[in-house]
C-alpha cells in the first residue's frame, strides 16, 4: 500500500437488502481489497442470509428496520458509526471491485488535501445489455479528472456528479459541509458532492479505480427511475439554479447513445428511442409531482416506500 494511503484510517460501508447470489462474489472480491480497512454492513432486515454471511466473513453488521432505511440518512448514520475513520468508502451490494488495489487507488485521491470526495469508474457487468453498457461508458470515461466550483460554468450539473455505488468521502469535510441529506428520494451522493463544492472542496474522478456495476432496466423501470429524478430536482431546485438544467446533459447522452448503438447494436436503436421518450416523460412528470395525487406518485415511482 502506498505510504500516503497508509496514513489514512479507512472505513468501507455497504448497505444491504437481500443481496442474493451476488453477495458471495462481493465478499470474495472486497475482503482482499479492504484487508486493512474497517468493514461495516448496514442491513435492512434481509430475509436471506446476507447479514449472517457478512458476520461469518468477519464484517461488522448493524441491522435496521426496513422501514427506517433512507438513502441519505442511513449513510449519514454510517459516517457516525465509522467515527475513527478519516476516509469512508461507500459501495452497493451489486458493485464488484475490479482488482485487489481498487479501493486503495480510490483512497489515493485524498493525497490531494483539497479533495473532499472521490468516485471510481463503473464498468458494465458481463450480462449488461448494449444500452446498459453505454450508460456506464458515458458516465464513467477512461480519463480521470478533478473538479471544483469554478468548473460549474463549463460542466454544469455534471460538476457535482458522484455515485455512492463506489465513492469515498473525507469524513470530517463532509460532516462540516452538512453531511448526507435525509429524506431525499435518491441522489444523496450528488447532494453531498454539491455541498462539498460549495464549501470549497474538490471532487475527484478516479478512472483507474474500478468496479463492475450496471443495471438492465426495463422500459417501465427506466420511466420510474427518471420520475424519481424529476421529483428530486423539483424538491431541490437550488441545485439546478446553481448547476444548470439537466436537459443539456441529457441531449449529450442521447447523441452518444445513438453513435454507440449504431456501431455495436444498431437493432437496439428503436428501443433506445422509446426509452428516451419514456425517460423524458418520467422526468417531466416527476418535476410536476406537486400537482399529482399521492396514490399516482406511488405508482409512478421506483421508490414506492419513499411516499409512506
Amino acid at each position: 500500500m502506498p505510504v500516503a494511503v497508509a496514513a489514512f484510517s479507512v472505513g468501507v460501508c455497504v448497505l444491504t437488502l437481500n443481496a442474493g447470489a451476488m453477495w458471495h462474489e462481493w465478499l470474495t472480491r472486497t475482503l482482499p481489497a479492504a484487508a486493512s480497512f474497517r468493514l461495516l454492513v448496514i442491513d435492512s432486515s434481509s430475509d436471506d442470509e446476507t447479514a449472517n454471511a457478512a458476520r461469518q466473513a468477519g464484517l461488522e453488521v448493524v441491522v435496521i428496520e426496513r422501514r427506517d432505511f433512507d438513502h441519505g440518512g442511513t449513510r449519514q448514520r454510517a459516517l457516525w458509526l465509522l467515527d475513527d475513520c478519516d476516509i469512508v468508502i461507500f459501495l452497493t451490494q451489486d458493485a464488484l471491485v475490479v482488482g485487489a488495489d481498487a479501493l486503495t487507488r480510490l483512497v489515493a485521491a485524498f493525497e490531494d488535501p483539497q479533495v473532499g470526495a472521490a468516485f471510481g469508474r463503473q464498468l458494465p457487468h458481463q450480462d449488461a445489455t448494449p444500452v446498459a453498457a453505454h450508460a456506464r461508458y458515458f458516465n464513467y470515461p477512461p480519463r480521470s479528472r478533478v473538479v471544483d466550483s469554478e468548473d460549474v460554468p463549463r460542466l454544469g450539473i455534471k460538476t457535482a456528479f458522484l455515485s455512492n455505488s463506489f465513492a469515498a468521502y473525507r469524513r470530517e469535510a463532509l460532516l462540516e459541509a452538512g453531511g448526507f441529506p435525509e429524506g431525499t428520494i435518491l441522489s444523496e451522493d450528488m447532494m453531498a458532492g454539491a455541498r462539498l463544492l460549495q464549501q470549497g472542496w474538490k471532487l475527484a474522478y478516479c478512472a483507474d479505480a474500478c468496479v463492475q456495476h450496471s443495471h438492465n432496466y426495463s422500459l417501465a423501470a427506466e420511466f420510474k427511475r427518471y420520475f424519481d429524478i424529476g421529483v428530486f430536482h423539483h424538491r431541490e431546485q437550488w441545485l439546478l439554479a446553481w448547476l444548470g438544467k439537466a436537459e443539456g446533459e441529457g441531449k449529450r447522452f442521447v447523441l452518444s447513445e445513438i453513435r454507440y448503438l449504431w456501431r455495436h447494436a444498431a437493432w437496439r436503436l428503436p428501443e433506445a428511442a422509446i426509452r428516451t421518450l419514456l425517460k423524458y416523460a418520467g422526468y417531466r412528470l416527476g418535476k410536476a409531482e406537486a400537482r399529482l395525487p399521492l396514490a399516482l406518485k406511488r405508482r409512478l415511482s421506483m421508490h414506492r416506500g419513499y411516499w409512506g
